[in-house]
């Protein structure tokens, strides 16, 4: 089998009402999505997306020709473009969307086979106060969510601490909160600084108070001391990070100086699948757990769902959802279905062959801007 093709669908969703998201220096009036499909010789396409692939015609080449099953290979030159280029980790999605498929087995089947569903929470994107953060919580853990994520504003603590103490009061202890501090990375264009770590320490020892199951993304990712620090002056909540972290070499240094408790890698946008697999494994033998980030699209989600699912990642999912600014409809603009979760608040993996993805091509047409 030989790749014959990599075509590159550009696609624009416009927002109206804009989302809002936290992370933002902007209300967000679009959404974007690129489509990769990988053509081979023998008539199976894969399909990829997360990333925007930027610049990756001039990288092409590397791959026509090439046998789609040559996975390790095409791991390692996707890490000699993204060095000279952007993030093409979409590519590699794409290419076990074939494999699966050759296979005839689910993705996650050939990761390992660890679940056939994780459950999920429900992950937020606005700043809402509390009344109205508590409606959404109450609406997510009626669809099954049984755990929701809360962004807080450093420069708006009190609200959002009071958004939290909130939810836990309507929804009581039966229900996980998750809190993002947002402090890892940051938007193109947003130059603030990051909270202190003395600040950054009492946040998380009031967030405790409310027994939150885990703070993400609390200090920037060079701080590995200061990640400790608050791991160890907390031991009744977990440490997140790492969505964004691109350095396979970074993140082993945090897991052999075992800096966080729950390890985030998203495989479309940070560190791909197969590299993602191994770091998670080696996280889970440390003790440690792996529950990717996914907040890209549908196509995404379930790239990073097949992951977590094959090696036994949790103990959530992360599902984007915020209505009405962000739904499954929104997300999931170009698929034929939206990806949901179902009545128990778990994400069932496709038992297609592949990753499930199934497109909706009157959409890709709709949307299509290059």
């Amino acid at each position: 089998m030989k790749i014959t093709d990599i075509t590159l669908d550009r696609l624009r969703l416009q927002l109206d009402p804009p989302l809002r998201a936290a992370w933002d220096p902007e209300p967000r009036t679009s959404f974007d999505a690129t489509i990769v499909r990988v053509h081979t010789d023998e008539g199976v396409t894969g399909i990829g997306s997360g990333d925007t692939m930027d610049g990756f015609d001039a990288f092409r080449d590397l791959f026509l020709g090439q046998d789609p099953l040559d996975i390790v290979r095409h791991v390692k030159a996707i890490e000699t473009a993204n060095f000279h280029g952007g993030y093409y980790w979409p590519l590699e999605v794409a290419l076990w969307d074939i494999i699966g498929k050759v296979a005839r087995l689910p993705v996650a089947t050939l990761l390992g086979n660890a679940a056939r569903a994780v459950p999920a929470y429900a992950s937020s994107a606005e700043l809402k106060p509390p009344a109205e953060r508590v409606e959404v919580a109450l609406h997510a853990r009626e669809l099954g969510f049984r755990a929701m994520k809360i962004r807080i504003d450093r420069d708006r603590v009190e609200d959002g601490i009071a958004t939290v103490a909130a939810v836990r009061e309507a929804l009581g202890p039966g229900f996980e909160i998750m809190v993002d501090l947002n402090q890892s990375w940051r938007m193109a264009g947003d130059t603030a600084t990051a909270s202190d770590l003395v600040t950054t320490r009492r946040i998380v020892r009031r967030l405790a108070e409310h027994d939150v199951f885990w703070v993400e993304e609390p200090l920037p990712y060079n701080d590995l001391d200061g990640f400790k620090v608050l791991r160890a002056e907390n031991p009744g909540v977990r440490i997140a990070a790492g969505e964004m972290q691109h350095s396979l070499p970074e993140l082993l240094r945090y897991l052999e100086h075992d800096v966080l408790d729950i390890y985030q890698m998203d495989v479309v946008l940070a560190i791909g699948m197969h590299r993602a697999r191994t770091l998670a494994e080696l996280a889970q033998l440390k003790h440690r757990q792996f529950t990717p980030h996914s907040w890209t699209n549908g196509i995404g989600v379930l790239a990073n769902l097949h992951v977590a699912a094959g090696v036994g990642g949790g103990p959530y999912f992360e599902f984007p959802f915020d209505p009405p600014g962000w739904t499954p409809q929104r997300r999931d603009f170009m698929l034929a279905e939206p990806v949901m979760v179902n009545r128990a608040g778990e994400l069932e993996v496709p038992q297609t062959p592949g990753l499930g993805i199934e497109l909706d091509e009157d959409a890709v047409r709709r949307w299509r801007i290059g």
